[in-house]
């Protein structure tokens, strides 16, 4: 491999997203949050590839050091990775291995939270381990990490031990650990701690639909964007980030139709939504914003906010009742409980992808209009004719 040097620091500053070749096997990948250096190489007739620091620690100087360290190890007939495991295990921290796995793993998330939440989740509840080597992990620092939040909060302390379990499997890929996961959940931390089942339903907290007609009339004497976003949620029983990102371009008046694109649903179809009179409404009365989003933030530059339809529902001492994500819930029990519409009617209704890849294939449209019917008797349960 030759080093050819193609990079310069004053050329790094601008680089867009993505694997940028130094020369030699020296790479600098360059993320939406972040900038890491990798060393690949080829051994056994496998691609080999070895983090050297993000750009912030390590400068181009001193990465092309490390790269022509380890092209000197291969020359040599000795397999980097092996050597770096041997010589650096001590100073290989599970901070350092964290910020290397979402540096190399990020690019394939299509959801930008994960981009906040796998860093931030970790920053805040993983702190017991984030200074120790990665091979002096064990179980019980796992568990001191776990303990404090497995009981008031369930689906985050699931998604911290997954996540810790992650970057540990990847450290013993690379060399740095070897034996079993002390983050595993079977055979290991499922006979420590309760399961998840135990501790929570599994899914988001949702109002009883008898509750939901006096729940939304209280919701309709709120003023704002976000009581207006959340009410047209509701209605449609769609995603919150769905309502969140619509855009008026998405909007069509004379159909009453609103087409979220295939890139904002969580199954990548393309999803048309039926929009009834009282969806109409809320619509006629957000348009007078004048804004290019639906439900503009104050400064009318973009999207409200993720936790501002969250904050309505605390506002209205209803977050220990109910979530926004939730309300998708209220409206499939009534649904099932309280109508007669076929069930893959109502699936769909709520974006959900119904029957096999093959039946998926074979069938003729959406049903839109068949959806239509409920969607508006919906909108009729939730504000009957008799109130004004």
């Amino acid at each position: 491999m030759t080093q050819t040097n193609r990079l310069t620091a004053l050329a790094i500053k601008s680089l867009k997203p993505g694997f940028h070749a130094d020369g030699g096997g020296l790479y600098l990948r360059v993320t939406a949050t972040r900038k890491s250096w990798s060393f690949i190489y080829h051994r056994d007739k496998r691609r080999r590839e070895m983090g050297l620091g993000s750009f912030a620690d390590v400068p181009l100087t001193e990465a092309r050091d490390k790269a022509a360290d380890a092209r000197t190890l291969i020359r040599s007939g000795v397999d980097p990775l092996s050597e770096k495991a041997r010589s650096n295990v001590e100073g290989r921290t599970f901070r350092e291995a964290a910020a290397e796995y979402i540096s190399l793993k990020e690019m394939g998330w299509s959801n930008p939270k994960h981009r906040q939440q796998w860093p931030n989740s970790l920053r805040d509840h993983a702190k017991p381990i984030m200074d120790m080597a990665v091979d002096q992990i064990t179980t019980q620092d796992v568990l001191t990490c776990l303990r404090p939040i497995w009981h008031c909060k369930p689906e985050t302390s699931s998604r911290v031990r997954m996540r810790i379990e992650n970057i540990l499997d990847a450290e013993k890929a690379r060399g740095y650990r070897s034996g079993d996961n002390p983050a595993a959940w079977k055979g290991n931390l499922a006979h420590l701690l309760p399961p998840r089942s135990k501790l929570s339903r599994g899914h988001q907290r949702a109002l009883d639909y008898k509750k939901a007609p006096a729940f939304m009339a209280a919701l309709r004497q709120r003023e704002g964007v976000a009581a207006k976003a959340l009410e047209f949620t509701i209605l449609n029983a769609v995603r919150t980030s769905e309502t969140l990102n619509a855009t008026w371009g998405e909007i069509d008046w004379e159909s009453r139709v609103w087409t979220v694109p295939a890139e904002r649903t969580k199954t990548k179809t393309e999803l048309r939504v039926a929009l009834s009179d009282a969806a109409i409404a809320v619509l006629s009365e957000m348009k007078a914003l004048d804004c290019d989003w639906v439900f503009p933030n104050a400064n009318r530059n973009g999207p409200l906010s993720t936790a501002a339809m969250s904050a309505v529902l605390d506002r209205m001492d209803m977050k220990a009742d109910a979530t926004v994500h939730g309300f998708r819930s209220t409206f499939r029990d009534w649904a099932g409980e309280a109508t007669e519409f076929p069930r893959d009617i109502v699936e769909m209704a709520l974006g959900h992808k119904v029957g096999s890849a093959v039946e998926r294939a074979y069938r003729r449209g959406d049903a839109l209009e068949r959806r239509r019917a409920v969607m508006v008797d919906w909108a009729t349960y939730l504000r009957p004719i008799t109130e004004p």
